[in-house]
């Protein structure tokens, strides 16, 4: 492809070189460069693409793309723009043909739900026939095949070559999580977004290498809706005036409120067989009995956010409805229901708001005790470790401290952190450093009426320590623990997960 054309809506700057420069490849990582390349020198947190400009010429690069003056070039094209960030994904997008063009592209921002929302409308859209991939903190479903995703938002090369890849393969739709680091750092530039969805807002992402403040970091949230053509808000939220007030889009809602387009009232509390769900009346421009196999009153708006898009796709109710009693998400109030006695539950959360969401969702349900395991993970903020410890002594009737993913800290001084956080309570914990024994120490003492939180790593199935990814799921965690103990005696008769 010629550079020219791969340049039509940019604002740049030819330093040096040919317009009529033919680019056979573009990448952003040195090591891939070859023969009639286009490289991207991306100023990274650790590196400098530029640093690398006399290494890729050498190696057969055609064009650079700079935001920096450049030396020792050779002959290769430099062109010049305001942000090479920016540029890479515009570039990528006429690159791989514009996929987003030719996709129904939804994005979901927002500090929680994300995940279990996205999930929600692409099994509501796959039950009415479309063809629909997913880009999201879990993964990346392409119509082929299923990569695990090193970011919420893959930088922005990855992204268009992902969504042309979802084109080849016949697909019709992507929905897609977008994080604020995403917006910030031009991951979707390029992107085409028909739908915009806006869960919620609560102070999260905020340090030096993430976001200055929370102004700017609602700021960067905002972005989506000046880049889609359907916003759907969240009017519940205490963010969502300012949200909608900066949209360009046209503005849908969801909420407990009233006057919301989809809206919701008299939920009901449901539980049965070792699984915590709820129930509504669906109003607005729906009527209908909603059922969702999740607990909470986040599942309420979850699940509006996912009606409410899917019915503006034209999704039938009766699938909507179906996929709603049935929805289970990896790691997100996962419930593994292997006894009557008691319930237990995967869930992802790792910072104090989203531990104290999950526990106040789930006190509504009025358990015997509520049991919450977690850890923190290393070379992170220890706030988040005295916080976490502070909401879970409060709100727990038994904190089980164990490890995490320590990195290249010692375990034993991170749960020591977490409990100093609890000792600002009156809370009753215990600890142990190994997750699997702390598992065990939860089923093996669960009482009829208990419900088991771990928290923390969700969908995760690695422990990370000292620099080395080890597997450890904790369905495989539990699985092994039942296999080495009484299961009647913990489980009774009702062990489904594991049948």
């Amino acid at each position: 492809m010629k550079l020219a054309e791969l340049l039509k809506t940019l604002d740049f700057k030819l330093i040096n070189g040919s317009l009529d420069t033919e680019v056979s490849d573009i990448t952003n990582d040195s090591r891939k460069v070859k023969e009639g390349s286009l490289f991207f020198c991306i100023s990274g947190a650790n590196f400098d693409g530029h640093t690398f400009a006399k290494n890729v010429c050498d190696m057969g690069a055609a064009v650079l793309i700079t935001e920096k003056e450049v030396e020792d070039i050779n002959d290769a094209t430099v062109i010049r723009v305001p942000s090479t960030r920016y540029a890479m994904g515009v570039i990528s997008s006429i690159f791989y043909g514009e996929p987003s063009r030719k996709l129904t592209v939804i994005g979901i921002t927002g500090t929680k739900g994300k995940t279990t929302t996205t999930y929600m409308i692409r099994e509501m859209l796959m039950a009415a026939g479309h063809k629909t991939g997913l880009v999201g903190t879990i993964e990346i479903i392409d119509g082929k095949e299923v990569m695990p995703s090193l970011n919420t938002t893959p930088e922005s090369l990855l992204l268009h070559k992902k969504l042309k890849d979802m084109v080849d393969n016949g697909l019709d739709s992507v929905v897609m999580e977008v994080s604020s680091q995403g917006l910030m750092l031009d991951r979707v530039a390029g992107v085409d977004f028909d739908y915009g969805i806006y869960t919620n807002l609560s102070p999260d992402h905020i340090g030096p290498n993430e976001h200055a403040s929370f102004d700017e970091y609602r700021m960067w949230k905002s972005k989506l809706f000046t880049l889609c053509k359907e916003g759907i808000f969240n009017i519940d939220d205490e963010n969502a005036a300012l949200m909608i007030k900066n949209a360009t889009c046209n503005i849908n809602t969801f909420g407990k409120d009233e006057d919301a387009d989809y809206s919701a009232s008299g939920h009901e509390l449901s539980s049965y067989d070792g699984v915590l769900g709820i129930e509504y009346m669906l109003g607005g421009r729906k009527s209908e009995r909603i059922q969702v196999d999740l607990p909470g009153d986040f599942s309420i708006h979850n699940s509006l956010a996912a009606i409410a898009v899917a019915d503006m796709m034209g999704v039938p109710m009766d699938k909507i409805c179906e996929i709603l009693k049935t929805i289970k998400v990896r790691g997100r109030v996962e419930m593994i229901p292997i006894s009557d006695k008691f319930t237990i539950m995967i869930d992802y959360a790792h910072n104090d708001v989203s531990l104290k969401s999950i526990i106040e969702a789930i006190r509504e349900y009025k358990p015997k005790r509520l049991v919450t395991l977690f850890g923190c993970g290393g070379n992170r903020s220890r706030d988040r470790r005295f916080s976490m410890g502070e909401v879970s002594g409060r709100m727990s009737d038994l904190t089980i401290i164990t490890s995490d993913n320590p990195r290249f800290e010692e375990p034993d001084m991170i749960m020591a952190d977490i409990k100093t956080g609890i000792d600002k309570t009156d809370g009753k914990y215990i600890m142990i450093a190994d997750r699997k024994e702390a598992i065990r120490y939860a089923i093996m003492n669960a009482t009829e009426g208990d419900v088991i939180i771990l928290a923390g790593k969700g969908h995760e199935d690695y422990q990370e320590i000292k620099g080395v990814k080890h597997h450890m799921d904790e369905r495989d965690l539990i699985k092994e623990i039942l296999e080495e103990e009484d299961v009647e005696k913990i489980c009774g008769y009702n062990n489904r997960y594991f049948a």
